[in-house]
């Protein structure tokens, strides 16, 4: 199996007890989450050789994640400690649908602060799948170390997987600089965006130019969800779609994170890296195959709350609906 390596924030969920407008005391309680770490977590869940690479705060939120990564399967030992910043919080919200809001504590905050003098030497010198994720591009800094990372390991053969995620209260004055998240897709080979991503990042060219732009720059698979509804899968020469299993939805927070975790799993399984992509992809039933086990993975997640402990592990998948 070719291993994977998730790169970018981890960070804690504090996720309310409220659902939509209810009134009464309200409670927070603690899961552990970040995008970039749900994605390797629902990989280490099904049975793949799973590293996470960031910066987390030598805090008690920090000690929570980093046991919560080793007690799913994920790989610490390239975890960087910090005392300059402390680990970042996430204080999200629900609806009765099970859709979310983030209000986040960060800036500043740990992960951050990583730089490129942290990269264990000589990490992206064998085949792996290296995932990252827009939310480390939200300042100077960690862009350019979000960039590098993403060259270098290009460079070293590896496949670079992105799931844009866009976050605008993250950036700036929450305006997200579309032209830096493009420069991240320009090195990717595989990217996961929503339909609502898409509509921010496309601006006012269609749907399929934009696609077709990144297709042309080097993209070798875009796969956008729509919530609930079907998965388009967008290759240089044709189309695919998978539909999500119908499920009752209770927190949709680790939900996309958890389709790309099932679709990374999928290459991994298949020994798939960046020399034998082209050959995987032009196999139609392996890639339809690939993309319903990630949707079965997403629709899974939404039926629990939290991140890391929604993610499903090799059994739980046998009694969702199909």
């Amino acid at each position: 199996m070719t291993p994977i390596i998730a790169f970018g924030e981890a960070l804690v969920d504090m996720l309310s007890s409220r659902l939509g407008d209810d009134s009464g005391p309200e409670t927070f309680t603690p899961y552990a989450g970040g995008a970039p770490a749900n994605a390797v977590v629902a990989c280490a869940r099904q049975g793949i050789p799973s590293f996470f690479l960031g910066m987390i705060g030598d805090d008690r939120f920090g000690d929570f994640l980093v046991d919560e990564l080793n007690r799913y399967g994920v790989d610490t030992q390239h975890v960087v400690r910090t005392r300059e910043a402390r680990t970042a919080l996430a204080f999200v919200s629900r609806d009765r649908l099970g859709e979310r809001k983030f209000d986040f504590y960060r800036p500043p905050a740990a992960d951050l602060l990583y730089r490129r003098e942290h990269l264990p030497p000589g990490i992206f010198t064998e085949p792996a799948l290296v995932h990252l994720c827009s939310n480390s591009l939200t300042d100077a800094a960690i862009a350019r170390t979000t960039l590098d990372l993403a060259s270098i390991a290009r460079r070293g053969g590896c496949l670079i997987s992105v799931d844009v995620n866009l976050r605008a209260m993250l950036w700036p004055q929450g305006n997200i600089d579309i032209a830096l998240v493009e420069q991240l897709l320009e090195r990717a080979h595989l990217i996961k965006l929503s339909t609502e991503e898409l509509d921010t990042l496309r601006g006012d060219r269609s749907a399929e130019e934009w696609i077709s732009a990144r297709l042309a720059k080097g993209a070798r698979l875009i796969v956008i969800t729509d919530g609930p509804g079907p998965v388009t899968a967008h290759l240089a020469d044709r189309q695919l779609q998978a539909v999500p299993p119908s499920v009752q939805a209770v927190d949709t927070t680790a939900a996309g994170d958890a389709f790309i975790g099932g679709l990374l799993a999928s290459l991994s399984r298949a020994d798939v890296a960046c020399e034998a992509l082209g050959e995987w992809l032009a196999d139609d039933a392996k890639l339809s195959e690939a993309l319903t086990f990630a949707c079965r993975c997403g629709a899974f997640a939404a039926t629990r709350p939290g991140a890391f402990v929604s993610l499903p592990g090799t059994s739980d998948l046998d009694d969702l609906p199909t």
